[in-house]
């Protein structure tokens, strides 16, 4: 039991750096960014390259994958979204840009980086050994963690104690009156798309010293990100987080005591059934 606890916190923590980007990009913009987990995708493919066959030293090879996503992310968002957002009245359309530029990235790194599964060094060598052996926890996994709590948390200060932070909230809250007030709303959006796009880059960066990454793993780390978001309610920045810890768990229960093939049939039940009760999550509020 002790094991998959630490499993499923070692995931969560990762995780809800993940659905805090997503939801992060909602509520900003109410955009569902489909192509989240291709920006995640391409946080692995820099990691890789820089730290990986490069040699770049991991703090810094990290937060380039995160800088350049942030990069990526502000141009999508510049000469993309808000274009569509600005000429169209019907939510479908940027929606239909998020999927447009999903495939895009996935088949450009599909072109760049074939199939092929890729990995790099741990990050650090070595296994705690808990209670006597009833669990084991690599340091690489700990730090992954550690890590992850560590940009989350100073996401939240960022967020709750800064001048843009307070107007990215205002935005959420109610972008015209934020206009009101004097924020500049297309900066400010900006901004946020590309803080979410930098926080998928930076978890697919630590993620990839464990797991490795390959082009299509985009998808599947999108489903990942929007079930969590679900739990916890679009654009509400505590129910990503809960969502990312619940999915850790979930997963970690699941791969323990189930054939793999069942955990993600009885994730996706659970959910559905969930959503009959609470179709806006467990926190279904706007952001702030």
């Amino acid at each position: 039991m002790l094991q998959i606890l630490i499993n499923g916190l070692i995931l969560g923590s990762a995780y809800a750096l993940i659905a805090l980007g997503l939801t992060m990009v909602f509520s900003i913009m109410r955009v569902v960014n489909f192509a989240h987990g291709q920006m995640y995708m391409l946080g692995g493919f820099v990691m890789y390259y820089l730290y990986g066959q490069f040699g770049f030293p991991f703090w810094l090879a990290l937060l380039l994958a995160g800088a350049t996503l942030g990069v990526i992310g502000m141009a999508f968002n510049r000469f993309l979204f808000q274009p569509v957002l600005a000429s169209s009245k019907r939510e479908e359309s940027s929606m239909l840009m998020a999927v447009g530029t999903a495939l895009l990235l996935e088949n450009v790194a599909l072109s760049l980086f074939g199939e092929k599964q890729r990995g790099v060094p741990t990050l650090i060598d070595g296994v705690l050994i808990l209670n006597d052996g009833d669990a084991y926890l690599p340091y690489s996994n700990l730090a992954v963690a550690v890590i992850s709590i560590g940009f989350i948390v100073a996401l939240l200060l960022f967020v709750q104690y800064t001048k843009p932070g307070r107007a990215l909230r205002a935005v959420a809250q109610d972008k015209e009156a934020a206009l009101l007030q004097g924020v500049n709303v297309k900066f400010i959006t900006t901004l946020g798309f590309a803080i979410g796009a930098a926080l998928a880059g930076i978890a697919g960066g630590l993620l990839v010293t464990l797991y490795g990454v390959n082009a299509g793993v985009g998808t599947n780390i999108s489903t990942k990100a929007f079930i969590m978001i679900m739990i916890g309610g679009a654009g509400v920045t505590s129910g990503a987080i809960v969502g990312g810890f619940v999915l850790g768990m979930a997963e970690a229960i699941g791969y323990d005591l189930l054939p793999s093939s069942m955990t993600y049939l009885l994730i996706f039940v659970a959910m559905i059934v969930f959503l009959i009760f609470k179709p806006n999550g467990l926190f279904g509020k706007p952001w702030g």
